[in-house]
């Protein structure tokens, strides 16, 4: 056992005992980490605001048998909207979610953790909608389960595609039997170049009328990927639609 310091992002907390929380982190050379900071629910606590979910940060633990102990947070990022703003705030915790849902202890995985770093600080520059898909569909692929968009995997017709079903690996074309979730020709173009790395122009080009429905089928795509619902997402799509 002994001191370590990592890069980290907060993925989640919640109380342990009268004073202390539990901290589960996803660190850069660590992996996810579950910790302990002690006392931090104290008014007088020297970092406690640091450790808030969706915080970048510099952090010292001390290493222990169950939980690791927080000593030290030396530097925060957080998002300047996300406590002000509800759908900015919500589209952080969803992609919180999905990074703790993939993600099991003591297993480093730089990409991931630059991934959602990276998908932090772009939502803290702009509450974009696009976000979550480029995040969604990048996470996929470096998961090895990106569907292919290019053709109906059932016959390989490029024309008239009408949904995408994850487990058989891509889109569905309107001869084939349906399943899966169905996809309009506008939000098919913006999958389309995700998957051609085109995140810039996407993030930039995407018509608001087209934003909903991509957002939502990102986030299914998600869902069935994991092979369970997210809580997160399902409150950020009922507030969009209030």
């Amino acid at each position: 056992m002994a001191l370590y310091r990592d890069d980290a992002v907060v993925l989640r907390t919640h109380k342990l005992g009268e004073a202390d929380r539990i901290i589960v982190l996803l660190t850069r050379g660590r992996g996810k980490v579950r910790s302990v900071a002690k006392g931090v629910r104290r008014t007088k606590s020297k970092f406690g605001s640091r450790l808030e979910p969706g915080s970048i940060i510099q952090i010292q633990l001390y290493e222990g048998r169950n939980l690791d102990t927080v000593t030290q947070v030396q530097r925060t990022e957080t998002p300047p909207q996300a406590r002000t703003d509800l759908s900015h705030y919500g589209r952080l915790t969803v992609l919180l979610e999905i990074i703790d849902s993939v993600t099991v202890e003591g297993e480093s995985n730089p990409a991931l953790f630059k991934l959602l770093t990276g998908a932090i600080r772009e939502l803290g520059r702009r509450p974009n909608p696009m976000i979550v898909p480029a995040f969604a569909m990048r996470l996929l692929a470096l998961e090895g389960v990106q569907p292919s968009f290019d053709h109906c995997v059932r016959c390989g017709s490029t024309e008239e595609v009408v949904g995408v079903n994850l487990a058989e690996g891509g889109v569905i074309c309107r001869n084939c039997p349906p399943t899966g979730e169905r996809m309009s020709g506008e939000a098919l173009e913006v999958f389309r170049a995700l998957s051609a790395g085109r995140v810039r122009h996407v993030l930039d080009e995407t018509p608001s009328t087209v934003q909903h429905d991509v957002e939502s089928l990102a986030g299914r795509m998600v869902e069935q990927y994991l092979e369970r619902r997210l809580k997160t997402s399902s409150v950020l799509y009922q507030h969009l639609q209030t």
